[in-house]
């Protein structure tokens, strides 16, 4: 047992895009930050895929020349669906409100990771590697915290703390600690993924662009990557994997599953898999509590949303920012945490719901009308367009425009009420399965 005499002003647990980033803007206000990442960067992480908001908070890090050196330029985002003759819809980033984000990247995460791990440690905060948080435990008067962490040496440390941030991911420690976290009753989804080489991609300016494949279990990405691998993943519900025979590889379940979407199917039909399948449950979830008198939770420690407008890093991102004011005034001001702790409760909020709004509905046959024939007028597209840009805690002024598409949306779900319903009952019935279902082991 190592009992660090020090009382760090902040420690952060986890040391992925949320933990760096609230590290970084933390040590460059003047606090003792510690960071305490479990694994070894440069280490293997999904959900490669970034949005245009993202470049601005690489630019305020300092990190964006790094960054670009890794991506491969993402101008757009784009849909196929089968019910629409495997028609592709291309949604131009430079077409949403605010003309002047016109493209995004897609990176290897073990890549970005590290670039924003080691920027942390560059700008002051003490990083620790292959050191696991364990539990924590608040002092009853609320001015400290003790960490106890475990490093992969067998060393188990003891690390205090004024204030605590929860970046620890899909881990949600503290989630799980104050048992806050729960399956996200209106949605709920599983994944299977892996890496290709020599898949088809999109000729010239388009290469970088992810592909969003609809099909009768869910969706599957499409995310070209700079080093000549792809990303493939099909988002599914629960109950789908559970009906993987038994004796069938998670590789082969997978292959089948590739072959349920033609047009996906033909783009990998002369590729090779170069990596490990990969299957994980309880895809999406959300948690009842953002903060706590002297801690706070990031990105996926408090919720996690189906990715499919790739709103994984730049949720994570934000929330840092948001986090790092706070904390700064709960520290330097005390009087006036409480406040600021409930601001930054509103705000992380925020991302999850706008997004999850449309996630919800994506596998309806009205949102997928909508997506594949989409129109301007209020200028709802270019509004739409922004939210998938991740250009929703600015100044640009897309809500007006949001609600109308809201509405046409429920006007046009109205009017094509017997496919509606169909949709309806099919998603319950498969959230109700989700709820039963304990899924197979990788």
């Amino acid at each position: 047992m190592q009992d660090n005499a020090q009382t760090w002003d902040v420690a952060v647990i986890g040391g992925g895009p949320a933990g760096s980033t609230a590290a970084t803007l933390l040590a460059d206000r003047g606090y003792r930050v510690r960071v305490l990442e479990k694994a070894r960067h440069p280490r293997f992480h999904i959900g490669e895929s970034l949005l245009p908001a993202n470049l601005r908070l690489f630019e305020k890090l300092g990190v964006a020349d790094e960054v670009r050196a890794i991506g491969m330029v993402k101008l757009a985002a784009e849909f196929i669906s089968p019910q629409h003759g495997n028609r592709m819809q291309r949604f131009l980033f430079a077409d949403a409100w605010d003309k002047s984000m016109p493209s995004a990247y897609q990176v290897r995460r073990s890549e970005l990771d590290e670039i924003l791990l080691r920027n942390a440690a560059k700008h002051g905060a003490q990083v620790s590697e292959g050191c696991r948080a364990r539990d924590v435990a608040f002092a009853a008067d609320g001015a400290s915290a003790t960490i106890s962490a475990e490093h992969d040496d067998g060393r188990i440390e003891e690390v205090r703390a004024r204030f605590v941030v929860d970046a620890s991911g899909r881990d949600t420690l503290l989630a799980n600690h104050f048992k806050t976290k729960r399956r996200n009753d209106r949605h709920n989804s599983s994944a299977l993924y892996g890496h290709f080489r020599d898949a088809r991609r999109n000729a010239g300016e388009n290469e970088g662009n992810i592909t969003v494949f609809w099909f009768e279990h869910g969706w599957f990405w499409f995310i070209p990557l700079a080093d000549g691998a792809t990303s493939v993943g099909a988002v599914v519900w629960p109950a789908y994997l559970k009906r993987r025979p038994k004796g069938t590889s998670v590789e082969a379940f997978f292959r089948e599953t590739i072959a349920l979407c033609g047009p996906l199917a033909e783009r990998l039909k002369d590729a090779e898999l170069m990596s490990e399948v990969h299957a994980t449950g309880n895809y999406s979830y959300t948690g009842d509590m953002t903060h706590g008198r002297n801690f706070l939770l990031l990105g996926d420690a408090f919720a996690f949303i189906d990715p499919v407008f790739s709103s994984g890093v730049m949720l994570a991102m934000q929330s840092a920012f948001m986090g790092a004011d706070a904390i700064d005034t709960a520290l330097a001001d005390p009087a006036r945490a409480a406040a600021a702790l409930a601001k930054f409760d509103r705000d992380v909020r925020h991302g999850p719901r706008e997004f999850s709004w449309f996630i919800y509905r994506m596998t309806s046959p009205t949102m997928r009308n909508l997506f594949m024939g989409p129109r301007n007028p209020l200028r709802m597209k270019e509004a739409l367009l922004s939210l998938l840009a991740g250009d929703i805690f600015g100044k640009t002024p897309i809500w007006h425009s949001l609600r109308a598409f809201k509405g046409v949306y429920y006007i046009a779900a109205t009017l094509d009420w017997r496919n509606s319903l169909r949709a309806y009952r099919l998603r319950r019935r498969n959230l109700s399965e989700a709820e039963r279902t304990e899924l197979p082991a990788n």
